[in-house]
């Protein structure tokens, strides 16, 4: 059985915690976290240290915390020849402290408190400086997903601002979205389906082959009729920079 040890108590811990519990091949040794309450609703507090001379010992400590606290963290562990892996998608491997060995485990998905996530469909994309630990980290990345990829550091950037586009900046449009309907008195309830199948096309279809519209078809009356319908000028801007996208995508330049 891997032993496994988690610092962080954020959405990313607290998801991959309830993934290592319910997996009967790891054993969640500790958790680490400054404030030991916030764990209190999925560990027994014996199971939790705020103090990293208490860590105890594990085949690998994934820190999962903010992109920015990484490096200190990794700094103060108080040990040395150990597997210390980070979760996060943007930050390069050599960040962490070099006296231990290091990689990365990242689980490519959106992590909210209280949504629950199939972890078997969940991506994880690994990193190690050796194949010996990248074995470790493949076999306890296959024990929760069904979906695990060896990334490099440059392809990870990649990856996480692609990322970024698929999902943070797609739902801030349903924000938008969503506030266009509640200012003319429409329920936000009516577009769901349109959202669920836009999703699922692409399961079989490319994005340029699913893509559909006024900009794609070129129909410039009703461009036209929407930006004047957009008195909103973040909205407007925002609606001819995507409309203009649409329309030069593929053009040669």
């Amino acid at each position: 059985m891997t032993k496994v040890s988690i610092i962080g108590s954020g959405n990313v811990a607290r998801h991959l915690i309830q993934a290592f519990q319910s997996n009967s091949k790891i054993e969640l040794v500790e958790v680490f976290a400054r404030n030991k309450k916030s764990l209190t609703h999925l560990l027994d507090s014996n199971s939790v240290t705020s103090d990293y001379t208490q860590l105890q010992a594990a085949d690998v400590y994934i820190i999962a915390v903010s992109d920015d606290a990484i490096a200190e963290i990794s700094s103060q562990l108080p040990f040395e020849n150990q597997l210390v892996v980070h979760t996060s998608g943007t930050v390069p491997l050599t960040t962490l402290e070099s006296k231990n060995h290091r990689g990365v485990f990242y689980p490519l998905q959106t992590f909210s408190k209280d949504k629950a996530v199939n972890f078997k469909t969940i991506p994880i994309c690994l990193e190690a400086e050796n194949e010996k630990d990248l074995q470790t980290l493949n076999q306890i990345a296959s024990t929760i997903s069904d979906a695990v990829y060896q990334i490099n550091s440059e392809q990870r950037k990649a990856l996480h601002v692609a990322a970024v586009f698929v999902n943070n900046f797609v739902n801030h449009l349903y924000q938008m979205g969503s506030e266009i309907c509640d200012n003319n008195n429409v329920p936000f309830d009516v577009l769901k389906p349109l959202i669920q199948e836009t999703a699922n096309k692409i399961v079989s279809l490319s994005p340029k082959e699913a893509q559909t519209g006024p900009a794609k078809r070129n129909d410039l009356t009703t461009i036209e009729a929407h930006q004047q319908f957009l008195t909103d000028e973040n909205l407007s801007t925002i609606y001819t920079l995507l409309t203009q996208s649409i329309q030069n995508n593929g053009k040669k330049l």
